[in-house]
């Protein structure tokens, strides 16, 4: 990967030189990496603000509150983890995270999740059924409120950053729906 970046860089200096234009090239680097600064900054806020909340759910009792909520659905969902596993729990706290788009601040709790899961793992060379859905549905990100799509659209001076909640939301579902029913499809001819 590091070869492709010096090449494609390389190139870059070479057709800016060639056309005469090393000064906007020059320039263009600098703004781009101040602005991905800026986004780094402001990305880091959202999830460190969310992962705040979490934790403050998680510690004033609410989360389990949610989990028994969610529990009946990820149970049916994940019919070989008992259901007083904390798999169930870290679970719930990752799609609920995903759920309200925070990406980034749900990485940490679908780890928790993945270890939970390997803890009901007999063979831990293999990878379960559960955890394979759980990867699929994960990977697919349902998203109610994309909070960080919509922040970072409100940064960059949209006029209405909300735009892309109902978008977002089908576009999650039905890429959680064909991919779990892919996985399903998949095991049935592996079998």
């Amino acid at each position: 990967m590091n070869a492709i970046w010096v090449f494609l860089i390389g190139v870059s200096v070479v057709f800016a030189a060639v056309n005469g234009r090393l000064e906007d090239f020059t320039k263009s680097i600098f703004d781009a990496a101040r602005s991905a600064v800026e986004v780094s900054l402001f990305l880091l806020g959202i999830v460190a603000l969310w992962m705040g909340i979490a934790k403050i759910i998680e510690d004033s009792g609410l989360i389990h509150k949610l989990s028994g909520v969610f529990r009946p659905l990820v149970c049916r969902l994940f019919k070989n983890i008992p259901a007083d596993h904390p798999s169930i729990t870290s679970i719930t706290l990752n799609f609920l995270a995903n759920l309200f788009g925070l990406g980034n601040a749900a990485t940490p709790l679908g780890i928790q999740a993945m270890q939970d899961l390997q803890s009901l793992n007999k063979d831990p060379e293999k990878i379960t059924a559960e955890m394979m859905l759980f990867i699929v549905i994960n990977t697919a990100s349902i998203q109610l409120i994309p909070f960080t799509v919509i922040g970072i659209l409100a940064d960059f001076g949209s006029q209405n950053p909300s735009w892309v909640v109902f978008p977002t939301f089908l576009a999650t579902v039905l890429s959680a729906a064909f991919a779990v029913g892919a996985l399903l499809v998949c095991r049935r001819i592996l079998k």
